[in-house]
């Protein structure tokens, strides 16, 4: 797999967002360079691997929300390495006859990713860039499982901070949003600087410096202002954007003041 992944431009000694997080979650699917660069990441936010759990949490709630709904078909759109809940698991439970794509522009995820599906029926993982959407949501693989004429759960929990220009990031969410039919569902988070601006000012300079976040070079990560212009042009979900554990807790289940978590999540309906 390793020759197939050079091939393809896989680099080992680029430190790999998805791949940082599998480290810092225990995970064995990285490499020297992730682990360098999620050391000095958790030395400035220690707090990282439990907002990831948090994030999982909330994607499986909002999951469950939209199958209840009458959503059968899933994008999951920089979707990183497989980790506990992945979307699949989690709609199937629900309804059997549930359909999920996976989509990422990592290699060593997409084969990853490939290879756990490869006895899984209604799912599937391409290769694509979040960039660009038209290409994204006319892959052959993805046509087969989705039919893009019926509503479909988006899913970008995690991504849209990979892509530092606010203008793409609107221009992107706002394509998907046309692309599907009315009915369908954005599911989105983003890291926001209000909370702790020193701290994230710090991070969006080492995953600039290491190339891990590529495009315009900007001081910090987006305010939560600049980050709730991707809901435009959806009616929100109650209870509306909110910090990542805020939004539909499951009664009883253990979680963390929301304050502590500086995302915030959503999920807005196409009117």
């Amino acid at each position: 797999m390793e020759s197939a992944l050079r091939s393809s431009g896989f680099d080992p000694t680029m430190p790999n967002e998805a791949r940082m997080l599998d480290y810092m979650l225990g995970g064995k699917d990285n490499f020297a360079a992730d682990r360098a660069a999620a050391d000095r990441a958790l030395a400035l936010a220690p707090e990282l691997p439990m907002m990831a759990r948090e994030s999982r949490k909330f994607l499986n709630r909002a999951v469950r929300f939209l199958v209840a709904a009458g959503i059968r078909q899933f994008v999951d759109i920089g979707c990183g390495l497989p980790t506990q809940g992945p979307v699949h698991e989690v709609a199937q439970a629900a309804a059997p006859d549930a359909r999920v794509v996976y989509v990422d522009n990592d290699p060593l995820v997409v084969n990853h990713a490939q290879a756990l599906l490869t006895y899984t029926a209604r799912t599937a993982a391409i290769r694509a860039d979040l960039r660009e959407p038209e290409e994204l949501l006319a892959h052959p693989r993805l046509t087969e499982l989705i039919d893009l004429r019926q509503p479909v759960g988006i899913v970008l929990v995690g991504v849209l901070g990979v892509i530092p220009e606010d203008d793409v990031v609107r221009s992107v969410v706002d394509r998907l949003r046309q692309a599907v039919v009315s009915g369908s569902h954005l599911v989105m988070t983003q890291v926001i600087s209000d909370v702790r601006p020193e701290v994230t000012e710090e991070l969006a300079a080492l995953y600039q410096d290491e190339q891990i976040v590529s495009g315009s070079r900007r001081r910090n990560v987006r305010t939560r202002a600049e980050a709730e212009l991707a809901f435009e042009g959806l009616h929100l979900v109650e209870p509306g954007i909110v910090h990542v554990p805020a939004w539909r807790p499951d009664p009883g289940e253990p979680s963390v003041d929301p304050r502590e978590v500086w995302a915030i999540a959503g999920v807005g309906r196409k009117p």
